[in-house]
C-alpha cells in the first residue's frame, strides 16, 4: 500500500495500514471533500487509532445527571419499548451533527461507505448530499450519472423517497434507501425553488463509474483537461493525459483548460499530484491548522506528498513546457475542498488564471476516529489554507474572472448556506460570509400551475460541461486569444 510522508508523519491511503508517528502504531487515511454523499464519502479526513488517543477529561457531573434522567424517562415512560442502543446512538448523533455539517457519527455501513467512495466505482444514483431542517438536500448532481440525466439539481430538497417521508430520518437511513441494486428503480419527490408542488423522478440505480480525468485538443495547440473527482489515480492518470495532449497537438502548446466545475473533491494527494503537475519543485500547495500538533500540516509538490502506490515519480517525465503553458482554471459553485485546493494553489502562485463563480466553500478538515465494532466517528479538527494564508471554509475562491452569464449559480447550494457550518476563521467579522440562507421560493416569483403538477416532470438535458455549448468554455478560449467581446450564445466550441 501506498503511504505519504508528512512532518516525520507516514499517512498511509488505506484503511487498516499501519501509520509511524513518534513511534506509536496508528492507522491512516486522507481525504479531502465537500459534505457526506450519495455513493460517495467527500471528507478531509486523519484516521487516529482510538488507543493512541484517549484524553481523559474531567466529566460534566451535572449534564450527565441531566442526560441519565432523561434516558431512565425515556426508558420507563415512552409510548413504545426502545433498545439502549439506540437510544445511545442517536445521543451520539445528536452530540455530533449538532456541531457541523460535516461531523457525524459512521455506523458499521458509514465506516465501509468510506473505504468505497475513492475506488472509482459505486453503486447507487450519483449525487451528493447533506441533512438540511430534517430532509436530504442535494449539493450537486455527480456528471453523467442517472441522477444527473433525470434532471435532479443543486438544491433540491429530497421529501420522499418511494413511499417513505424522509423528513425525521437520519441521513445514514436515506442513503440507505436511496442504494440498492443496479437496475431497479426508485421514486424521489423534491420541492424545488420556484415550483409550487414537488417534482418526482424516477430513477434506475446504476453501477456509478467516475473517469475522473477527461481530456481532449480544442484545437491545435489548445489542450482542454476536465477532473471529475480526486481519485487514487487522478495523478498518474493526469499525466498520462498531459503527455497524450502534447505529442497529438501538431503545433507547440499554446494554451491550457483545467476544468474543475463541479468537482467535490476526493483523495488529498490527487489534490497536491494535480498541483505540482503545474507548479514548480517545492511549493507550497496547502497547509492545515487546529488545535493539535497533528491537525497542522504543509503540503508541497513534492513526490513524498503526493506518491501513492507508484513505483516510481509519474510526474517526472512530463514535458517541461507544462510548467510554463498559459492556464485558465475553471471553477463554479460545485467546485469544492480539493478542487478549491487546486485552484487556490495555482491562483496564489500566480500559475493560472481562475475563471468562473465562487465556489462552493469547504474548507474544514474532518478526522475520523475508530470507535470499535466497526463504527466511528468524523470530527471536524482544523481548517485548510491556500499557500498565501486564504482560509475557504464559508467563503470559497474568488475568481479572477467572473461569468456573469451563470445564472444558475444563484440557487446553488454553498458552504455558507449549511445549517451550523463552521466560521471562517481568518475571517470572522465578515458579514458576507454568513448571508441569509437560500429558501425555496424566497425572492421567486411563483409560477402558475399548468394543470400537470401532479405529472412526473420532464427536465431538460443539463449541458455537458466541455462540450460545444459550453459557453465558459468558449469565454477561456477568447481570453487566450486576447478577444474582449461578449459571448454569442450561438457560437460552438471546437471539438
Amino acid at each position: 500500500m501506498g503511504q505519504i510522508k508528512v512532518n516525520n508523519t507516514i499517512i498511509t491511503d488505506k484503511l487498516g495500514e499501519t501509520v509511524m508517528r513518534n513511534k506509536l502504531q496508528k492507522f491512516g487515511l486522507l481525504l479531502i471533500g465537500a459534505v457526506a454523499g450519495v455513493m460517495l464519502s467527500l471528507n478531509f479526513s486523519a484516521i487516529a487509532d482510538k488507543d493512541t488517543n484517549k484524553i481523559m477529561l474531567p466529566l460534566p457531573v451535572e449534564e450527565l445527571r441531566a442526560f441519565t434522567e432523561v434516558f431512565g424517562r425515556i426508558k420507563s415512560n415512552y409510548v413504545e419499548q426502545v433498545e439502549d442502543g439506540k437510544l445511545i446512538t442517536e445521543a451520539i448523533n445528536g452530540m455530533l451533527t449538532g456541531l457541523d455539517p460535516h461531523s457525524a457519527y459512521l455506523d458499521a455501513d458509514a465506516y465501509r461507505e468510506l473505504q468505497i467512495g475513492t475506488q472509482g466505482e459505486f453503486g447507487g444514483l450519483g449525487i451528493e448530499v447533506t441533512m438540511e431542517n430534517g430532509f436530504v438536500k442535494v449539493i450537486s448532481p455527480i456528471e453523467d450519472t442517472p441522477a444527473f440525466h433525470a434532471g435532479m439539481k443543486s438544491g433540491d430538497l429530497i421529501i420522499k423517497l418511494n413511499d417513505t417521508a424522509v423528513k425525521g430520518m437520519s441521513l445514514s437511513d436515506a442513503i440507505k434507501i436511496m442504494r440498492g441494486k443496479p437496475n431497479t428503480p426508485i421514486t424521489i419527490s423534491v420541492l424545488r425553488k420556484g415550483e409550487t408542488k414537488p417534482i418526482s423522478f424516477t430513477i434506475v440505480r446504476a453501477i456509478i463509474k467516475i473517469e475522473s480525468v477527461k481530456s481532449k485538443l480544442i484545437e491545435p495547440g489548445y489542450a482542454y483537461i476536465r477532473i471529475t473527482q480526486f481519485q487514487e489515480q487522478t495523478g498518474k492518470n493526469l499525466a498520462k493525459a498531459i503527455d497524450k495532449l502534447f505529442k497529438e497537438s501538431p503545433i507547440p502548446m499554446k494554451g491550457l483548460v483545467l476544468d474543475l466545475r463541479n468537482d467535490p473533491g476526493g483523495l488529498l494527494n490527487g489534490a497536491v499530484a494535480v498541483s505540482a503537475a503545474f507548479l514548480p519543485a517545492n511549493s507550497l500547495v496547502v497547509y492545515t491548522d487546529g488545535r493539535t500538533n497533528d491537525a497542522k500540516m504543509k503540503l508541497k509538490a513534492s513526490p513524498q506528498f503526493y506518491l501513492r502506490n507508484a513505483k516510481s515519480d509519474y510526474l517526472k517525465e512530463l514535458p517541461p513546457e507544462i510548467k510554463t503553458v498559459p492556464m485558465i482554471t475553471l471553477v463554479n459553485g460545485g467546485s469544492a475542498s480539493a478542487s478549491e485546493i487546486v485552484a487556490g494553489a495555482l491562483q496564489d502562485h500566480k500559475r493560472s488564471v481562475v475563471m468562473g463563480t465562487q465556489t462552493f466553500g469547504k474548507g474544514s478538515v474532518q478526522t475520523i476516529l475508530p470507535l470499535g465494532n466497526s463504527t466511528a466517528i468524523k470530527l471536524t479538527t482544523a481548517r485548510y489554507y491556500t499557500p498565501n494564508g486564504q482560509s475557504i471554509q464559508a467563503k470559497g475562491i474568488t475568481p479572477d474572472i467572473i461569468d456573469e452569464s451563470a445564472k444558475d449559480e444563484s440557487g446553488r447550494l454553498r458552504e455558507a448556506d449549511l445549517d451550523g457550518h463552521l466560521s471562517n476563521g481568518k475571517d470572522e467579522q465578515s458579514k458576507a460570509i454568513e448571508a441569509a440562507k437560500i429558501m425555496l421560493n424566497q425572492e421567486t416569483e411563483t409560477p402558475k400551475s399548468n394543470g400537470n403538477d401532479n405529472k412526473i416532470k420532464q427536465i431538460e438535458e443539463p449541458i455537458v460541461l466541455g462540450s460545444s455549448n459550453d459557453l465558459l468554455l468558449k469565454q477561456a478560449m477568447n481570453h487566450f486569444k486576447g478577444i474582449t467581446a461578449p459571448i454569442n450564445k450561438s457560437a460552438k466550441v471546437n471539438n
